[in-house]
């Protein structure tokens, strides 16, 4: 990993042969192709995935469909959403990488100034029950209560088909679907990979920009991107 994502108390390891062992039983990296560099930060394993994946979702093609349920035990659809863009949010309160742009609001005023423009904004638990950054309705309420977020909607999937069906691996991951169904970006919400606040400004904020270029009916200019993040703590 960079400089940049280097925190002083955490080793890192660059090749996929030296990733923790508890990562590897783990199995928070997933697909036999996929080249991670992972640390040890916080408590969450945090990893730089390569922007292009060898399965999973696929960029100018239509978006997996899906249903979920939310935070209100509402049905969540993709298919009832068709005509509104679409933002996926993978995420975990416990995880640093969540927390440095929760903590400094950037994670809210994307929420805030997307659905201000019609989008549909939803956040994504993925993490199993007894796994970090697990919440059941009534928490993730909580948690966007105290930490004024303001997505559309929070989806619950804790058995993780939401989150293996769109290969969301870190947290957080982002997701842009366009009006008509085609997934128009995949990748890291911006171009640091640090779990430092102070990066914010300094990052290309590869997620926004590619959803004003949906909302402005314009191609994405870099529609896959890698993601970093903590790795989604789906079920052993």
């Amino acid at each position: 990993m960079s400089d940049a994502s280097r925190s002083p108390a955490a080793p890192e390891s660059r090749t996929p042969s030296r990733q923790p062992p508890a990562c590897r039983r783990r199995g928070l990296l997933r697909g036999a192709t996929a080249l991670a560099v992972v640390l040890a930060l916080g408590g969450g394993a945090g990893a730089l995935l390569p922007a292009a994946q060898a399965a999973g979702p696929e960029v100018g093609r239509p978006a997996p469909a899906f249903t979920a349920t939310d935070t209100q035990g509402r049905t969540v659809s993709l298919d009832g959403l068709r005509g509104r863009t679409v933002v996926l949010e993978w995420t975990n309160a416990e995880c640093p990488y969540v927390g440095k742009h929760y903590g400094a609001d950037n994670m809210q005023k994307l929420q805030r100034e997307a659905t201000a423009a019609g989008v549909v904004w939803l956040s994504v638990i993925s993490s199993a029950p007894g796994e970090q950054g697990y919440a059941d309705a009534k928490e993730a309420e909580r948690l966007n209560a105290e930490r004024k977020a303001a997505p559309s909607a929070v989806l619950l999937d804790p058995e993780g088909k939401l989150g293996h069906l769109y290969d969301a691996r870190v947290t957080p991951h982002m997701f842009v679907i366009g009006p008509d169904g085609t997934l128009r970006y995949m990748g890291g919400i911006d171009s640091i990979p640090s779990a430092r606040a102070a990066d914010i400004d300094k990052a290309e904020p590869y997620f926004r920009n590619a959803l004003h270029q949906v909302l402005d009916g314009q191609p994405v200019e870099k529609a896959v991107t890698r993601p970093y993040g903590c790795t989604v703590k789906y079920a052993s």
